[in-house]
């Protein structure tokens, strides 16, 4: 046993180690959590609140509705018009991503087989997100974001 007494010297060392430790890997997790996903939806969200309403209103007038699903190593999106009609949109920009980072984030080339857009996707099992934006040939812009699950093929 040491015979050394405990100082107000030590005491201190002690705790601001502590602090020091605590301090440190909530400076890490923070780093870490903004690095692999921002947070960021928009640039200037004060403009684009301008033009919310009007871009809901002429998405909703188009009637169109999405779905999507994963099934043997291949994504199809099915969009319909309120008729039930299969829709094959002028442009369409899509990115299949998970839901808290950006690192796994692809972009599936898309080709209409005359009900739906189909594109080959290597994706892992699990949770994912499909964030797509339609151009209708009126120049209107459909955006949806719709959540997928990949199976364990195991």
């Amino acid at each position: 046993m040491s015979t050394k007494p405990l100082t107000g010297r030590t005491v201190f060392i002690i705790t601001a180690s502590a602090f020091g430790v605590i301090i440190a890997v909530n400076v890490f997790m923070a780093v870490m959590a903004v690095g692999t996903f921002p947070g960021l939806e928009t640039r200037n969200s004060y403009v684009a609140s301008q033009k919310f309403d009007a871009d809901r209103a002429a998405q909703v007038a188009l009637g169109w509705t999405a779905s999507a699903e994963v099934t043997g190593g291949q994504l199809r999106l099915a969009l319909r018009d309120r008729n039930g009609t299969p829709v094959d949109p002028a442009a369409l920009d899509a990115t299949v991503g998970r839901a808290t980072e950006v690192a796994d984030d692809t972009t599936p080339a898309f080709a209409f087989d005359g009900q739906a857009l189909i594109a080959p996707v290597d994706l892992a099992p699990g949770y994912w997100h499909l964030r797509l934006v339609a151009t209708a040939d009126d120049g209107t812009l459909f955006r949806q974001r719709l959540q997928l699950f990949v199976d364990d093929p195991a």
